[in-house]
């Protein structure tokens, strides 16, 4: 098993598209890229630990390739918004690509400079690419948020 870690916005839409891959065996929401040790949700949506909204996601190499998870990344947000995805604002909900290590660094730049030069997007990519650092899990009641509230909205 592999281990990747996307921010893309809200994490309960983003934990349940990447859950929904074949070859995806388990995902997480968490918080990480930030300074506070053991954030909560409140210090998190107050903007003042620099974490992001994350989602972990263990695969078979074998069944889905990184590339597959990172192309699926690029397709479920807006990787051109500075640090919001649609109405929601602020450092959690930036786009970043955390690498475990030199080969999905590697291929994160790789794919941010393809979609760059194919111009799907009209505007620049503003993805960070960063090592992933401490992943502290977020609360219970968010883990695989959208299948325990059915027809719940991250703009609730």
């Amino acid at each position: 098993m592999a281990t990747a870690t996307f921010a893309a916005g809200c994490f309960w839409g983003v934990e349940q598209r990447f859950a929904a891959l074949p070859g995806v065996v388990s995902t997480e929401v968490g918080y990480t890229g930030g300074t506070t040790e053991n954030p909560t949700y409140k210090e998190v949506c107050a903007n003042t630990t620099g974490h992001a909204e994350a989602v972990r996601v263990e695969y078979d190499p074998d069944q889905i390739r990184y590339e597959e998870l990172l192309a699926a990344f690029f397709g479920m947000h807006d990787p051109t918004q500075w640090m919001r995805q649609g109405p929601d604002y602020g450092s959690q909900y930036r786009s970043a690509v955390f690498f475990h290590d030199k080969g999905q660094e590697r291929a994160a730049r790789a794919a941010i400079e393809q979609l760059t030069e194919s111009g799907v997007f009209k505007k620049k990519i503003v993805t960070q690419v960063a090592p992933a650092g401490p992943w502290w899990r977020a609360e219970d009641y968010h883990q695989r948020y959208f299948e325990k509230h059915a027809g719940a909205s991250c703009h609730a």
